[in-house]
Parts: C-alpha cells; sequence; structure tokens
C-alpha cells in the first residue's frame, strides 16, 4: 500500500474526530442528531451546525481523494449531510398544514416546530408548550440546503418537495415584520414568551431569500420546474428593516452576540461593511470575555443566582445578573469563522489561541469545546464589582457540538484543506465587496399615437404600446396574480403565494413566458387604484425615488433593471402633458438623475441587457403538461390583455330643462362636505386642550341659515342624527353652526390614561329647519338628481351626494338608468371623483375617495414600514382620539382604525393614509430625518401642517385646514418634508395653487410675518418691533420638535442615568420609577419608549420640550458628578415652572418684554396673561436655549435651587460651562 501524505493523516484524524464526535450519534433511521445522549429531542437549528463539519470534511476529501478509500470516504460524508438534510425534511413535510396556515395568519401557534423526535422525526411538544416559531432555524435550513445544493450535494428528489420548500420562502417572506422568538427560543430577555423582532432571525432571512433565488433544487440535472424563484422586494425589505436595527437585536437586547452569525459566516447578510465592523466591535467591547462572548447584557441563563426552579425571570431580578452573565466559547468559533473568511491570519490564530485555552482535554487527548462557562456561586459579587477578575467553571454540555462543529471547520480552514469558496458556493461572502454602478434602464410607452405625437413635440420618441409587439406590457397587479400559482400543491394541499405584494425590484425585470415576454409597469403606477398617482409632480418625484432606489438595491441579481411607464391619457392635464413629467423625461436623456445612472430607449434594444425570470411554474405540472400554460392563468391572460383604461359614466354631462324647484333644496346642502372636517387650529393649543383653552375660538365661524344639520355624518339613516346630542372633539370645523351655541366645561377628578381634564363639550339646540329636511328627504331626491345634472359646480355636486349619501346609503338607486342599469350614489360619486381628479380639486378628491372607501396604495406596507423601523405610529386628533399603532396591521383593519379615529371626517382620514405613505417613502430613503423619533403621531402633524400654513399664509385656522386639505399630493409631500427637516420655508402661489419653496433665498420676498398667538391682549402691540422673521421662531421650533418627539441625542440613555440617582422622575402627574434601572440596559429600546409614553402626556408640544431640556440639565449635573445623589423624587415641571419665574423676575429688573404680559407684580402666581401653553410665558418659549437669557441658564437656575440643600457646602463647586 502507497503510504498517505502528511495531509491525508491529518484529514483521516480529523475524520476520526468527526465520527467519534459527530456521526456516530447520528440516528440510523431518520438521520437526525439527538441534543445529548440522555435527550432524544432534535433541534433544527443544533442538526444544522452539527452537519456542517461533516460537508466541510467531505469537501476536503474530495480535493485529495488519491486512493480509492478517500472517495468512498467522500461519498460516505456527503450522504451523511444529505441524511439529515432530508431528515429534517421530511419532519417539515409532516407539519405541512402548518406551512399553509402560518402564510395567512402569521401566528406563532401555527409555526413549523423548532425540534423534533430524533428517533421518529414526529412532534415531542405541543404546540403551545415551546417558543416554536424562529425564523432564524427555517432560513439557516433554506440558506444551508442551497449551498449545499450548490456545491453539488443532490438532497431534493421530487418536485413535490420542490414545491413544499418554495412554500418554506414564502413562509419566512415576512421575517421582516414577523416577531418570533429568535435564536436562544425565548423572545423577550425576561423569559415570558413574548416573542419580539429579532434582528439575527430577519438577517438569516434575507441570507436565505437571496441564496434561493433562480436555485435549481435538482442541481446540473433539473429543469425549469425545479427552480425556486423568490420575489425580490421581500429579501430588501429584510436588507432595510437589518440596516435600520443594527447593532441593536431586538427591543428588550441592545446587543446579542448571535449577531455574529449574520454578519459573517454562514448568512453573510450585511453589505454595508461599516454596519459588519462596527456591530463587530459592539459585541467584541460590550460582550466578550476570557472564556467567550456573554450571549447579551442581563443573560440570567445558568448563572448562580438564577432560580432554577422557573423558566421566567421578575423584571427587577435582571439587575442581580449584570456583569455575572455566562461566557459561551461558541463565539470564538464564530469569529475564527469570520476572520478566516477575511483572510486576517493573525486574528484567526489569535482567537484559536484563546478558544483552546479553554477546551477541556479527553484522556484520549481530543479536545472539546463545553457550551459555556459560569462564575461559581461563592465568587458571583467579586465578579460583579470587578468584571473579569474571577476564573469560571464550564457548566453545560461537553462537547458542544454546534461549536464543536465551527472548530473543526475553523481548522480545515486554518490548515489549508478548506478553502473559503467551497464553503460558500454561492458566493455569499462577496455582498460587502463594492460593486459597479448600476445603469437603470428606462422605457416610456405612449397609450396611443396622440400621446406619442405629443411627447414628440418635446423631443422624445417613444413607441406606443402597439408598436413594442411582441412584448406585452401589463400593470403590477397582473404580475402579483401569476405569482399566486407559484408552489400551488394539490397533493400536499399547498395553495401558493399569498402576500399580493410585487414591489419595483420585481416589475424591473422582464420576464418570460413560453414565447411570450411581458413587463410590467410599477405598483405605485397603478391608475386605477389610487388618487396619488394623478398628481403628475408627484409622480415624477415618486419615479426619481424609485430609480434612486433600484440604484442602491439591485444586487445579486444578472441584467439591469428596467422601469417601464406608460404615457395614458389619464396623465394630461388639460389636454397637454405636465411640465413636471417633461423636466424629468428631459433630465433622463442626460443620462444622469440625481446621481443615479439612466439610460432612456425602447424595449427591444434592451431584450439583451435586461434581467429576464422565466415564469415556467405556470405550466400545469401537476397535470402532466409542463409546457402548456395553466388553464386558469390562460383564461386570466386574455381578459387581461385588451382591457382598456376607460369605461366612464357620462351621467352627469347630460343637459336638462327645467331650473324651478331646485332653489330652495340647493340653500340647504351648501357646505355639506366641510362640516365633516376635524382638523383644529386653535392658536392656544395646538388642537391638544391645555389649561387655557379659550372659548372665543369656538364661534369662529358664523352662523348661517343656509347650512344642513352637520351631524349628518355618514349615517344611512336619516334618524340617527336626533340620539347624537355632541360633537366629539373640539374642532372648530365640525362645531355645528346654528346661532345658539351654548360652552359646558366638564371636569373630571381623576382622567383616565391619555386623556386631558378640561373637555370643551358643545351643546347643540336643534333648528326647525333640521325637522324640515327629514320630512323633504324622502320626496325631493328626484329634486336633487335634477339639480346635480345642472349644476356646473364640482363642490356643490359633491355637498348634494354628500348629502344623499348622508340620508340614503351608497347604494341608493338614483332612479335613473344609464344602458338599461340603474345608477347607484357610488357610481355619481366615482363620475365625480374622476372628475375632480381630472380638474385637480384636490380637497374633493380626498373626500370622495375617502366615501368612497378607496385605499391608498401599500398603507399597511407604509404602516410596516415604519414599525419594523422601531418607530410606533398614533392617528387621530390628540389628545382625546389618538389611537396608538404597535404592530402591524392587516389593510382593512388599518383603514378602519383610521376611519374610526376621525368619525365623520373623511378627508382627514384620507390625508392621514396619504401621510402615512410619504412618511414611509421619506424613512426608506432618508432614515435620518426619524433620528431620535420614536413615535410619530400623524394626527398632530397634520395640525402643525395646518398651524405652519396659517402662520406663513396670515388666516384662521378653519381657512389653513381647508388650504392644507387642497394642496396636491406633491405639496403635501413637501410640505411634510420640511416640517419633518425643520426647515424654513415661503409659500408661494401662482395660478390658484400653493407650491413651498425653502426658504434658502429671498427670491420670493420676505415670509409672511411670524405672528405670536394672543398679541391682541394686553397691549404687545407697543412691543418694539424685532426683525418680524426672528420673532416666534424658537416658539416654532419647540412646538415642532414637541409635536414631531423629537429629542437630543442619547437622551434616553442619559435620563436613565438620572433615574438611577434619584427616586423617580414625575412629569404631568405620571411617574418613572427608579425600578426601570433594575429591568432595563440604558440602551434599550424598551426603556426608550417607557419615558416616551410619559412625556407624551403633555398636551402642548412646546411645553413637552421645555421639560426635555430640563430633563437635559439634570443629566448634566449626573454626568459631571456634581453629587452623588439627586435625593427623592424630581417633578419636572416644577423645575420648568421655578425657571419661568426666575425668568419673570428678570424681565422686571430689566423690564423686558414680559413686563407687558406676564412680569407683573401683581399677576405672580395668577393666571398667565399672554396665553403661553401650561401657565409659562410665551417669551421664555420664544428665547434660544443658550446664551444669558436663554432658557437652558433658567433651567440650570432652577435646578440650583431645588437642588441647594443637597449639594455639599464645605467642597467649593467647580463650574463648567459646556
Amino acid at each position: 500500500m502507497r503510504t498517505r501524505s502528511n495531509s491525508g493523516v491529518r484529514l483521516d484524524y480529523y475524520q476520526r474526530i468527526v465520527h467519534k464526535l459527530i456521526l456516530d450519534h447520528q440516528q440510523p433511521v431518520t438521520g437526525l442528531f439527538p441534543a445529548s445522549p440522555h435527550n432524544d429531542h432534535a433541534w433544527i437549528r443544533d442538526n444544522l451546525y452539527c452537519i456542517l463539519a461533516v460537508w466541510g470534511l467531505s469537501m476536503a476529501f474530495k480535493k485529495i481523494a488519491d486512493q480509492d478509500e478517500d472517495r468512498a470516504k467522500t461519498y460516505e460524508l456527503e450522504q451523511s449531510c444529505v441524511k439529515l438534510m432530508r431528515g429534517l425534511l421530511m419532519a417539515m413535510m409532516q407539519q405541512k398544514e402548518k406551512v399553509e396556515k402560518f402564510k395567512s395568519t402569521q401566528n406563532p401557534l401555527d409555526s413549523l416546530h423548532a425540534k423534533y423526535s430524533s428517533i421518529t422525526g414526529r412532534v415531542v411538544v405541543t404546540d403551545t408548550e415551546w417558543g416554536h416559531l424562529q425564523v432564524d432555524a427555517i432560513s439557516l435550513y433554506l440558506l444551508v440546503l442551497a449551498q449545499m445544493t450548490a456545491s453539488g450535494l443532490q438532497i431534493v428528489f421530487s418536485l413535490d418537495e420542490v414545491a413544499f420548500i418554495q412554500n418554506l420562502v414564502f413562509y419566512i417572506e415576512s421575517a421582516y415584520c414577523t416577531p418570533d422568538y429568535g435564536i436562544w427560543e425565548r423572545g423577550d430577555k425576561t423569559n415570558h414568551g413574548l416573542p419580539e423582532l429579532n434582528a439575527s432571525s430577519i438577517g438569516m432571512a434575507k441570507a436565505a431569500l437571496e441564496a434561493m433565488n433562480e436555485l435549481d433544487l435538482f442541481g446540473a440535472r433539473g429543469g425549469p420546474s425545479s427552480v425556486i424563484h423568490v420575489l425580490a422586494d421581500e429579501a430588501q425589505k429584510c436588507q432595510a428593516v437589518l440596516q435600520s436595527m443594527l447593532p441593536r437585536e431586538s427591543n428588550s437586547k441592545e446587543l446579542d452576540s448571535g449577531l455574529l452569525s449574520i454578519i459573517s459566516y454562514p448568512a453573510f447578510a450585511v453589505d454595508d461593511p461599516y454596519l459588519i465592523a462596527k456591530t463587530r466591535d459592539t459585541i467584541v467591547s460590550k460582550l466578550q470575555g476570557k472564556y467567550g462572548c456573554k450571549r447579551f447584557l442581563r443573560d440570567g441563563h445558568k448563572t448562580p443566582r438564577e432560580d432554577p426552579n422557573r423558566l421566567y425571570y421578575e423584571p427587577w431580578e435582571l439587575r442581580m445578573f449584570e456583569n455575572i452573565e455566562c461566557e459561551w466559547p461558541l463565539f470564538f468559533c464564530y469569529l475564527i469563522m469570520d476572520y478566516c473568511f477575511q483572510g486576517d491570519k493573525s486574528s484567526v490564530s489569535e482567537y484559536m489561541q484563546k478558544l483552546e485555552m479553554i477546551m477541556i482535554r479527553k484522556d484520549d487527548g481530543m479536545k472539546l469545546v463545553p457550551e459555556l462557562y459560569s462564575v461559581p456561586a461563592d465568587k458571583a459579587h467579586l465578579e460583579q464589582h470587578e468584571p473579569g477578575s474571577q476564573e469560571r467553571i464550564p457548566l453545560g454540555r461537553c462537547p458542544f457540538i454546534w461549536a464543536q462543529s465551527l472548530y473543526i471547520l475553523g481548522k480545515l480552514l486554518q490548515e489549508g484543506f478548506l478553502a473559503v469558496g467551497e464553503l460558500d458556493p454561492l458566493n455569499r461572502r462577496l455582498c460587502s465587496e463594492k460593486k459597479p454602478d448600476v445603469v437603470v434602464q428606462i422605457v416610456i410607452l405612449a397609450e396611443d399615437n396622440e400621446i406619442r405625437d405629443k411627447l414628440l413635440e418635446y423631443d422624445l420618441q417613444v413607441q406606443t404600446i402597439n408598436e413594442v409587439a411582441p412584448i406585452e406590457v401589463q400593470p403590477a397587479r397582473v404580475l402579483s396574480h401569476l405569482y399566486t400559482y407559484l408552489g400551488r400543491n394539490k397533493k400536499l394541499g399547498l395553495s401558493g403565494r399569498k402576500s399580493r405584494d410585487v414591489g419595483i425590484l420585481s416589475t424591473s425585470k422582464l420576464y418570460s413566458l413560453n414565447d411570450r415576454i411581458f413587463a410590467f409597469t410599477p405598483q405605485n403606477f397603478d391608475y386605477e387604484e389610487y388618487y396619488m398617482t394623478r398628481d403628475p409632480a408627484l409622480l415624477a418625484s415618486t419615479f426619481t425615488a424609485n430609480v434612486a432606489f433600484l440604484g442602491m438595491s439591485w444586487k445579486q441579481m444578472l441584467g439591469r433593471p428596467t422601469i417601464t411607464l406608460l404615457a395614458t391619457q389619464y396623465l394630461l392635464d388639460h389636454g397637454k402633458i405636465p411640465m413636471a413629467m417633461v423636466t424629468t423625461m428631459k433630465k433622463l436623456k442626460s443620462g444622469y438623475i440625481n446621481g443615479t445612472r439612466v439610460t432612456l430607449g425602447n424595449l427591444g434594444d434592451f431584450l439583451s441587457t435586461s434581467a429576464i425570470t422565466n415564469l415556467s411554474f405556470l405550466g400545469s405540472q401537476e397535470d402532466g403538461y409542463p409546457d402548456k400554460l395553466n388553464p386558469q392563468v390562460q383564461s386570466y391572460l386574455e381578459e387581461h390583455l385588451l382591457k382598456s383604461f376607460s369605461n366612464k359614466f357620462n351621467f352627469i354631462t347630460r343637459p336638462t330643462g327645467s331650473r324651478s324647484r331646485t332653489l330652495r333644496r340647493r340653500m340647504s346642502v351648501r357646505g355639506a362636505i366641510k362640516k365633516t372636517r376635524s382638523i383644529n387650529v386653535d392658536s392656544e393649543t395646538l388642537g391638544m386642550e391645555g389649561e387655557n383653552a379659550a372659548p372665543q375660538s369656538f364661534l369662529e365661524r358664523k352662523p348661517s341659515w343656509l347650512e344642513v344639520d352637520p351631524m349628518f355624518g355618514r349615517s344611512p339613516s336619516p334618524e340617527d342624527p336626533k340620539k347624537r346630542a355632541f360633537t366629539k372633539g373640539t374642532s372648530t370645523t365640525t362645531l355645528p353652526v346654528t346661532p345658539t351655541i351654548e360652552i359646558t366645561k366638564e371636569n373630571s377628578p381623576s382622567p383616565p390614561k391619555d386623556e386631558v381634564v378640561n373637555k370643551n363639550v358643545v351643546v347643540r339646540n336643534r333648528t326647525i329647519s333640521e325637522n324640515q329636511n327629514l320630512v323633504y328627504a324622502e320626496q325631493e331626491t328626484d329634486e336633487l338628481i335634477g339639480m346635480l345634472r345642472e349644476t356646473e359646480s364640482l363642490d356643490e355636486q359633491g355637498d348634494i351626494l354628500q348629502y344623499l349619501v348622508d340620508t340614503h346609503g351608497l347604494d341608493f338607486s338614483t332612479g335613473v338608468l344609464e344602458n338599461g342599469k340603474p345608477v347607484t350614489v357610488k357610481d355619481l360619486l366615482k363620475v365625480l371623483y374622476e372628475k375632480a381628479c381630472s380638474q385637480k380639486l384636490w380637497g374633493l378628491v380626498r373626500h370622495t375617495a375617502g366615501m368612497l372607501g378607496k385605499r391608498v396604495e401599500d398603507l399597511a406596507k407604509a404602516v410596516t414600514d415604519l414599525l419594523v423601523r422601531q418607530k410606533q405610529i398614533t392617528v387621530g386628533m390628540p389628545p382625546n382620539n389618538e389611537y396608538t399603532i404597535t404592530a402591524p396591521l392587516p389593510e382593512n383593519e388599518l383603514r378602519q382604525l383610521i376611519h374610526c379615529a376621525y368619525g365623520d371626517d373623511e378627508s382627514t382620514a384620507m390625508l392621514t393614509q396619504e401621510l402615512l405613505v410619504y412618511l414611509a417613502m421619506f424613512i426608506r430613503t432618508e432614515p435620518q430625518l426619524f433620528l431620535e423619533m420614536l413615535r410619530l403621531r400623524v394626527g398632530l402633524i397634520i395640525q402643525v401642517m395646518a398651524t405652519e400654513l396659517s402662520r406663513t399664509l396670515s388666516c384662521d385656522g378653519e381657512e389653513a385646514s381647508e388650504h392644507l386639505l387642497n394642496l396636491s399630493p406633491f405639496e403635501m409631500k413637501n410640505l411634510l418634508y420640511h416640517i419633518l427637516s425643520g426647515k424654513e420655508f415661503a409659500i408661494n402661489s401662482g395660478r390658484g395653487n400653493f407650491s413651498i419653496v425653502s426658504n434658502k433665498s429671498n427670491r420670493y420676498g420676505k415670509k409672511s410675518q411670524i405672528v405670536l398667538e394672543g398679541q391682541n391682549l394686553q397691549g404687545i402691540e407697543e412691543a418694539p418691533t424685532v426683525e418680524p422673521d426672528r420673532q416666534g421662531q424658537w416658539l416654532r421650533r419647540r412646538r415642532l420638535d414637541g409635536a414631531l418627539n423629537r429629542v437630543p441625542r442619547d437622551f434616553y440613555p442619559r435620563v436613565w442615568g438620572v433615574l438611577e440617582k434619584c427616586q423617580g422622575l414625575v412629569i404631568q402627574g405620571k411617574i418613572l420609577q427608579p425600578n426601570l434601572t433594575q429591568e432595563m440596559t440604558p440602551g434599550e429600546l424598551k426603556f426608550a419608549l417607557a419615558v416616551e409614553t410619559v412625556l407624551n402626556s403633555i398636551p402642548q408640544p412646546e411645553y413637552r420640550q421645555l421639560v426635555v431640556e430640563a430633563l437635559m440639565v439634570l443629566t448634566l449635573i449626573v454626568e459631571y458628578k456634581t453629587i452623588n445623589s439627586l435625593g427623592g423624587m424630581i417633578t419636572v415641571e416644577h423645575l420648568v415652572h421655578k425657571a419661568n419665574q426666575i425668568f419673570l423676575e428678570d424681565q422686571m429688573r430689566c423690564n423686558g418684554d414680559a413686563t407687558l404680559c406676564c412680569a407683573k407684580a401683581d399677576s405672580f402666581g395668577g393666571a398667565q396673561v399672554c396665553g403661553g401653553a401650561a401657565g409659562v410665558c410665551q417669551l421664555l418659549y420664544d428665547s434660544a436655549p443658550s446664551g444669558s437669557y436663554g432658557t437652558m441658564t433658567y433651567l440650570a437656575r432652577s435646578v440650583a435651587t431645588l437642588l441647594a440643600d443637597r449639594v455639599p457646602h464645605d467642597t467649593p463647586i467647580e463650574c463648567a460651562v459646556s
């Protein structure tokens, strides 16, 4: 026999180790590994990590196979891998109905199990006895399956199995918004079994989705039907959420060593090198010790202070585990793999040394990796005082196969038996390398020759839809329907893809189907769905955002992205092509748009360079005709191919004769729409009733006998209003406008949570005309219909239809026939909606869209986009109607919630949906706008927008809310952007439309003067005239920041420091208990939300900001260690009021502006005169933070007075002003 080479001998040594430690435990029937000799449960995750060493060794043998027995060893090891992967597949396929159910419910109880019996492959615990929902385990299975298949192993045998794997892809598709129990199976770190969104699960799912895309599960022998399809947008969503979370793991864990598995081997899920380094460095600095890394901060598992008799911890216990958490050698193995893949040999040997020093040597010389190292019970207090000083003892399983397997892989890589590329045949490790710029291909198609000729006038040559044949162009919803056929399997009872969403990445590919080629227009350009697509300027801005997004997100795909746009009659503005469109198209010709490379051309020219996907799954596979289209698909496509865009009524335009009887009726309908509005721009309180809600503001609207009872809301029966005596909320614009209005105040002694004490309830006197209306309602419908035909004014038509809906409901038949079918009120509303769209009457468009129940495109997706980036949302007008959304909801529930929050106010409900979509756009493209904001209060943002308009246009609140609702979608988005970014803006009104202009230049003349509220009181007019722009700017800034809930950087961790030093902080009667620091770490999101909830109980935004500033002064005292303890409870408002008092004393001393309002000798302690929120002088709100008269100065002085008795008197205090 020939002698073995050295490498052969060394590999034989590793083979003995792998056999002894791993393969000897593999169950012969199922191929699964039990957790230990005494526990036959097989965890999916642990089994997958175990087999990686076997797979690595098989590839090492394959390279030196110079003898037959080496080839045999290779085959034997490979088949062990196949056996295990198929064992797991069989176990999961036995739960196929769970996969089907979970796609719709995402309920933890419907999830696949996390562990099975290694003897039978059946379930071992019930659905409720274990935290089974672990997206990362299923994702890891798909990732390892993809890598092994790519390396040449045949794991999947039949097309039914392919269908099951395709459904597993759907199972993990929504990982970015599915809270799960995570890699440690416990969810929230208190172990109460609460699932949360985990970065490690999302990262693993992203890696699996990318690895599975276009993968042929039959390897080189497969055909189109064994290919797995993934919609690229799903992986992109995981990517975006992951980037917003790292280095945080979840709400309760500010950091977790498990993240090492996604920033490096095996997932390589992060493509930003800076973020990878930041996450690794944070883990090493905060969690690494001598014996490995801690899993996360305050992890009580197997520590001496954990109570072994119960699974969960009390929240206050968590503090006891600080600094004595167990250290896991497993993470040294991850770091070794990480540095092997980076090619950093010195770090590999450094960590290999650290690891081998703590491994346990057995009698036969094998070195084993133990599960974890714990501090002995008698040394715990010493370790807590001086972390890292005590020797630890190994506990748990030894060897811990998960770690042992990674150690063996590390050794094979270090000794050169394996190259990194062999462990990663799909080249995932290259995802963080810099790629060449993406070129976005853009095709503009004209609906017909008329539009093509109009574009030619601007020197834009485009083809019509007919000219691009044989390529067929369809809207995105057709693609979304086709994808529902993917993964269907009757035998297994699997129904295919459930989600209806197809994003811009999916519509930017071309699709081939037999010998046809399809191009799809983007989803947010679907004209039938939603009115935002009717605003050319918004379309242009969405389009450029889409191009930029493609430039950044088009990765791991062969070919270039192609955006296909359709220029239709809808886009024409009075028969012309809108300028916004023309300028954008001209920019495209230049080859760059906002820094992204683009090329404009015809579809035919791009066929060779585009990404093309084969829709082979639409064949009748199960009926045995794979090449023939599924008959359902066939009929669907035929039906859709020639569906024209226009099927409109021509009813309203028909001329009619008599005009006589309708006049009296017209009077009583006018303004029906206006009365449903609820935006409040009440000067004092900005829609949040403070202590001084002034009754005058309620009489703003002139009583008028022309108006119908606005209480008709949306009630279908005319009898309802009799039962309703007063309106909800206190807004100025839903007020009934009968001549007598009584205002009553209720004072409830203890308001429930989120309510403010003073409610203004308006009691109405019913008028005679209202009763008459009810009498006439029946007989005069036909008159109204006649009048509807006559009137030219769309607003008036809107009022009539609003009245008809109020009295009869949407489905009321008007008695008119069109093409032999009765016309309902709803049909008429649709026509009105179309007309309002084409005439760009946005207020009416929003209102009719709301009445028709139109949905904002992607509303649920927009809300999810905000939530998964750790922003909570409230809708409804503060303070009494705010509803908080903390978890993703389905589309219809969301719409219900929003309509519920605004009552009858359709326009504002629609506006809320619209703003949520814009906020989601901004958080996707400019996440920095949302720094230090945890909760987005949409109702408050709407009120701030209206206040800003009323300030800039110098008009009253009602006019301002009217202007706001009539802004075009693009200007609305623009105004929101200016408010979020805090930029000053001016309003430029031209041709009856308003446009929002950034205030960089004085091109538009002087801005309208900012007028401080309440200036007509107490003769402020004589105050010296400052430069008008400056007055009120700090008040405005505080108001904006307060409304947006924005806080200074690192605010929450610093408040945590203050809480440690006192016995609680009182804000608005609510107490922040010091025991929060026992439960939560400073950087924990749960802590930040607890503080924020208390701050949100302050109704006035500017007052909230002063409270935040006061807290900042307290944090400085703690950070500079001026005193050891702040003593008892601190009522933060006292600090603000004390500062106000000192400010007024100063003002009297130097005869400042405040002497004209609050700073009067007789009014101290009494009611404030200038109407500042919460009894604080307006002028203090309007002071800059810095400077000798700045708010920080006064707050510091007020804190000093408060702490005077707690400061040690014998030592001089150093005073450094930072």
